[in-house]
């Protein structure tokens, strides 16, 4: 099982202190210069997540509240915040800023999110070009987490599980990554049994 340990949030911290993963689990057609990075801080009250890919072509085709960001040049982060809980969030975002905000233990009773106000007045994105391709930069709140699951908090020493993926299943051709790797049929991202291990240090 692979480990992220990720430092807390502090005055002054900039993304260029904070350590990054890569998402170097590659499946199916993916080419090589395709990759993708993540870095994520924590404090009491929130997750901090900033995801980068290099891509040399950006799809951005999928907009609006209902629409699918898998399909096109998307960048996403699945965590489970209770250890113990197989339950997990998954957030996936496309270069438009469309977003996939789910909740569910698994595709079989996995719920899309429709927050009052859109899931942009909770996560605060920030999507920008960048030389090779593109990256965002959000915020999971505390406090939208315990709307679902009331017990989560955040604590130094506490590990928690989570995956960072890169995807895009309408380019040509179609490319999967991810930091922590994918084991057993079906292949599907939703496999909470694959997380890999976040721990929330000093």
């Amino acid at each position: 099982m692979k480990t992220y340990v990720s430092i807390r949030k502090k005055e002054g911290l900039s993304w260029d202190d904070v350590p990054s993963v890569e998402m170097t689990e590659r499946y199916r057609t993916t080419p090589d210069g395709i990759r993708a990075r993540a870095q994520l801080i924590w404090s009491e009250d929130a997750l901090c997540v900033r995801l980068r890919a290099t891509v040399p072509d950006i799809r951005a085709e999928e907009r609006g509240e209902l629409g699918m960001p898998c399909e096109d040049s998307c960048l996403e982060f699945f965590f489970c915040p209770v250890p113990g809980d197989a339950r997990y969030f998954n957030v996936e975002f496309n270069f438009n800023g469309c977003v996939y905000l789910g909740f569910g233990s698994g595709l079989s009773d996995l719920v899309r999110l429709l927050p009052e106000g859109g899931a942009d007045a909770i996560l605060c994105p920030k999507i920008s070009r960048t030389g090779e391709g593109w990256e965002i930069s959000y915020r999971v709140p505390l406090d939208f987490i315990r709307r679902f699951m009331p017990e989560a908090r955040f604590t130094a020493g506490m590990q928690l599980s989570a995956n960072f993926y890169a995807c895009s299943d309408l380019s040509q051709p179609p490319y999967y990554l991810s930091w922590s790797p994918i084991k057993g049929e079906p292949f599907s991202y939703h496999r909470s049994e694959c997380f890999g291990k976040l721990v929330l240090s000093e």
